[in-house]
């Protein structure tokens, strides 16, 4: 009789999903995420109004400019 039932396979009914930690996390990068952007937004939009729409995206490429020749000189290619 117990080889009878080992012989029926159950599904298994342990999966619990991602859990609560998961999306805590996701919520936490989301959060993070949208004031990481919402302090960029506030800084293009006083150099908008301080410069002009043309001066705040000469400064903008310029930030991103030095920002790849540092990244170029660290990461060299070989």
């Amino acid at each position: 009789m117990a080889e009878e039932e080992n012989s029926i396979l159950t599904p298994r009914d342990e999966d619990e999903g991602l859990g609560a930690g998961f999306f805590l996390k996701i919520a936490g990068v989301c959060v993070v995420g949208g004031i990481i952007v919402m302090i960029l937004a506030l800084i293009l939009w006083r150099a908008v109004y301080a410069w002009g729409f043309l001066g705040a995206f000469l400064a903008l490429a310029a930030v991103l400019c030095l920002f790849g020749w540092l990244y170029d000189r660290r990461n060299p290619r070989t």
